[in-house]
């Protein structure tokens, strides 16, 4: 088992800025790939960010390419997700996730059903 407990979340007006952390326990945290997923009221879950074991590749939404940056440090078992130039529409609550899915590098990143583990959430409300 592994559990995850996200925090960072809050109020924000566009064009803003915050980091998210996930922290990780329970199995060995390198083992797993991680992700960022989120969802609106109203709106299925979306992927937003995913990173390999190792840091080493990343990978991210249209949606957020090149605002946001997700990262890990494997010593303190905990996944960041930094978010820059906020917009309304990011607007949601946002999970992280834990995955040992074989073929994650393959597009399994973005599949919700490929990850093992999950936390509570953590909303972030952008304001206009």
């Amino acid at each position: 088992q592994v559990q995850l407990v996200e925090s960072g979340g809050g109020l924000v007006q566009a064009g803003g800025s915050l980091r998210l952390s996930c922290a990780a326990s329970g199995r060995t945290f390198s083992n797993y790939a991680m992700g960022w997923f989120r969802q609106a009221p109203g709106k299925e879950r979306e992927f937003v960010a995913g990173i390999i074991w190792s840091g080493g590749t990343t990978y991210y939404a249209d949606s957020v390419k090149g605002r946001f940056t997700i990262s890990r440090d494997n010593a303190k078992n905990t996944v960041y997700l930094q978010m820059n130039s906020l917009k309304p529409e990011d607007t949601a609550a946002y999970y992280c996730a834990a995955s040992s899915d074989t073929y994650y590098r393959f597009g399994g990143y973005r599949l919700g059903d490929r990850y093992d583990y999950w936390g509570q959430g953590t909303q972030v409300t952008v304001s206009s």
